[in-house]
């Protein structure tokens, strides 16, 4: 059985993606050349609290090699 490598970039996407739709609930993080798409609301908490998670998986990632 062949494992395949895994792409850091696109883990790295992957996970950023994950982390905006759980905490901003976007659907996806290209532009749509939309200002109604394209631009949000957010509160300060929780982009602090999506860049802390972001920060911890960069921390477990860099201690897991």
């Amino acid at each position: 059985m062949t494992r395949r490598k895994i792409d850091p970039a696109a883990a790295r996407d992957a996970l950023i993606l994950e982390i905006a739709q759980r905490r901003f609930f976007l659907e996806t993080l290209e532009t749509r050349n939309s200002d109604r798409l394209d631009f949000h609301d957010v509160a300060v908490w929780a982009i602090r609290d999506a860049l802390a998670e972001a920060y911890e998986a960069g921390r477990r990632d860099a201690n897991q090699s």
